[in-house]
């Protein structure tokens, strides 16, 4: 086994003027330490250990605790052999790329900012592990503070290899909650479709959102599978199921209200919102405008949509898709085609007979309302604005939102919520 440890120190230039000769680089110091091993352990089991964040098996650890904040963010409180008692706050972790980020709350005397990430890569038969602190620190504390940190790191590596991987939780089994379709009536008709149990979710509503293609009843599985511990509804947008279209041009505002509009029906003053490619972009549209409603966000298949398209692309994407349209054609007619797009290849035959009728029902003044919706957009997001937990993930082979895309937008909404307030919770998944 092999290891390289690299630290580099920046203290901050003195400030001008300051008073009775203080200089900021008296104060403080930006450290890094940044850590590298290989073991000849497989990328997987080393994963096992260090993903769910818990560091029970740390040499350095006597025990560990894994809590939510308020925000329901995942914290690890644990103490030491020395007799510390530390708090940390996971903020960007994904199975899909074993990367793990995270940042010290308490405990670390003199710490003024402790961001840490620690990512597993396949090496040859074995794995690399490597493991990155930022640390901001007052000078006088700046030194303890990188060896400590080389030091449990080392010692977490010495460790690793010895600790059984965790032994994954499998899945209850999937509960046959029955479905029930229900409908709002405002100044116009929304319709969805809920669990019949109700869930124990208190005030906060689990909503989703289909896409363009789609339907409530795309979801149904999801209510089935999350209906007796969450109150959940799938939403039918305007135009689609038994959802009236509206007088004009469906826009973006009127979106929100909608979602606005089954909050009340459900007496819910929070969200999780889950949304699927335009859904998506809708659900991220509405935390741009109302981000203090949400607790969650799950945005599969993309976000951004048009958001971040220049107007001529927005514009050929339209007319590409409104050809059909101009030819007489339904989307009953051109879903076979659709289904060979978007399907992947393990797709199953149900699923893609699933996703053919939905595709199938959508009315023609449905599609094109929705797409034109889509294709004009009120804003390009910042995503600074998003406040709560968001969780993204596309699959594999999804041609229209691709892996490398939205590993990428998911990095963005790290960065963004990091720099904007200190409360990333990010994940990705493939």
């Amino acid at each position: 086994m092999t290891w390289i440890t690299l630290i580099k120190s920046t203290q901050i230039p003195p400030l001008r003027g300051s008073p009775c000769g203080v200089r900021l680089r008296d104060l403080m110091a930006f450290e890094q330490v940044h850590c590298i091993r290989k073991l000849a352990c497989s990328a997987d089991d080393i994963w096992a250990v260090l993903g769910d964040f818990d560091l029970s098996w740390h040499p350095f650890v006597t025990s560990c605790t894994l809590l939510r904040d308020d925000h329901g963010a995942v914290l690890r409180d644990f103490e030491t052999s020395d007799g510390g008692h530390l708090i940390e706050r996971r903020c960007y972790v994904s199975d899909t790329g074993r990367v793990l980020c995270y940042t010290a709350l308490s405990g670390i005397e003199g710490a003024l900012s402790y961001a840490a990430r620690v990512e597993v890569t396949v090496d040859g038969e074995g794995c690399l592990i490597t493991w990155h602190a930022d640390i901001t620190a007052q000078s006088d504390r700046a030194k303890a503070i990188v060896e400590g940190t080389k030091t449990v790191f080392e010692a977490g590596f010495d460790a690793l290899c010895d600790v059984p991987p965790s032994r994954a939780k499998k899945p209850d089994a999937l509960r046959n909650i029955k479905i029930k379709a229900g409908a709002i009536e405002s100044t116009r008709r929304l319709s969805y479709l809920t669990s019949e149990e109700g869930g124990l979710g208190g005030d906060t509503l689990v909503l989703f959102l289909h896409g363009i293609g789609g339907q409530a009843s795309n979801w149904s599985s999801q209510l089935s599978a999350f209906g007796s511990d969450y109150h959940v509804a799938a939403l039918n947008l305007r135009g689609y199921g038994d959802s009236t279209l509206g007088f004009g041009q469906t826009q973006i505002d009127d979106h929100c209200d909608d979602i606005f509009a089954t909050m009340e029906h459900f007496n819910a003053s929070r969200l999780v919102l889950v949304g699927l490619s335009m859904g998506s972009w809708i659900a991220t549209s509405f935390a741009m405008r109302h981000s203090d409603k949400l607790v969650g966000l799950v945005l599969a298949g993309g976000c951004t949509g048009m958001s971040e398209a220049d107007p001529r692309e927005r514009e050929n994407f339209r007319i590409s898709r409104e050809v059909p349209l101009t030819q007489g054609q339904t989307p009953a007619d051109f879903a076979d085609a659709v289904v060979g797009v978007i399907a992947g290849p393990n797709a199953s035959e149900d699923a893609k007979a699933a996703l053919h009728a939905s595709l199938s029902a959508i009315p023609t003044e449905t599609y094109r309302d929705a797409l034109n919706c889509f294709c004009n957009p009120r804003e390009t997001f910042d995503f600074a604005k998003i406040a709560c937990a968001v969780m993204m993930l596309t699959g594999e082979h999804d041609k229209l939102a691709p892996p490398d895309e939205i590993r990428r937008v998911s990095e963005r909404i790290f960065n963004s919520a990091a720099a904007s307030n200190g409360q990333a919770d990010m994940r990705f998944e493939v």
